[in-house]
């Protein structure tokens, strides 16, 4: 099982030799492609081979791929990544709207209670707000429960005059810590044979991950926690790679405890069988510390 994540920050040749990645720079270090969950390539000044990243792609290896300022700006998707994708693909253009309406509800549902938990946990008067949203959430969030809530925590987390448009730190961290998830998310939905641009509320169609978004929602708290916990004052690499080891820590999926990076794959697939089944019972959220 892949554990590793691995981030490349300096200048670097990257290629690809008898299972292994070998990385080529001040000094060279060979790790085995069975050990990698996620690659991250921070620094514009890497290079890599076709070869490397054809194996990667075949070994289901989250590629992320970062900008001058190493935010991250793209990743590497496979065409398939399952042997019965085809299949997959029919099943998801025919998935019915009830049944994503059904799914979508409770995931939402799930995003404000874990905002909720985390301004409880922080002493926060607003968590009271978001338990009464929660039970006035209606069929596929019909009356926006959603933006009500995230009004009142962003407020509550970081002060009334807080934008998420405001170029700083906070903010920052937040794009980071959100990008990670989604990019494993991305990973998981590809993995399982599913299109990331056919989503179940998101329908954008400039967005590649839109049933990405989709599904990141519940996660998003946990960014949110690491992020009030820490208040950066800057977001650079020693607080990037502190980030980056969220998708290390424990979380509890289905009665069991897994590394976040894999506890993701068991609720993807919940998800998918939910829609499936038609049946949201069925759905696996993670359960972690903020």
């Amino acid at each position: 099982m892949s554990w590793r994540i691995v981030v490349v920050s300096r200048r670097a040749k990257l290629d690809y030799k008898l299972n292994y990645m070998v990385v080529r720079g001040e000094e060279t270090i060979k790790i085995h492609l069975s050990e990698i969950s996620t690659l991250i390539v921070e620094s514009t000044e890497v290079s890599l081979t076709a070869a490397l990243l054809a194996e990667l792609t075949k070994s289901k290896v989250k590629v992320i791929f970062c900008d001058e300022k190493r935010n991250p700006s793209s990743e590497l998707v496979s065409y398939y990544g399952s042997h019965d994708t085809s299949a997959k693909l029919r099943e998801q253009i025919q998935w019915s709207a009830d049944a994503k309406a059904f799914v979508w509800t409770e995931i939402i549902s799930e995003k404000i209670r874990r905002q909720r938990d985390l301004l409880a946990r922080l002493k926060k008067p607003e968590s009271a707000l978001l338990t009464e949203y929660l039970g006035q959430i209606e069929l596929n969030d019909a009356t926006n429960r959603e933006g009500h809530a995230a009004k009142v925590y962003f407020n509550a987390l970081f002060g009334k005059d807080f934008s998420r448009t405001l170029e700083i730190p906070t903010n920052a961290a937040l794009n980071y810590g959100y990008a990670l998830i989604l990019s494993a998310i991305n990973r998981e939905i590809v993995k399982c044979g599913y299109l990331t641009q056919l989503g179940l509320r998101h329908d954008n169609v400039f967005n590649p991950f839109n049933l990405g978004c989709d599904l990141v929602e519940p996660f998003r708290p946990l960014i949110d926690s690491w992020t009030v916990a820490k208040a950066p004052t800057k977001f650079e690499r020693e607080e990037k790679l502190e980030m980056i080891q969220l998708l290390n820590s424990s979380v509890v999926v289905a009665g069991k405890t897994h590394y976040l990076n894999h506890a993701i794959g068991v609720y993807c697939r919940s998800v998918f069988d939910a829609i499936g089944e038609k049946d949201p019972g069925v759905l696996r959220f993670c359960q972690y510390e903020l």
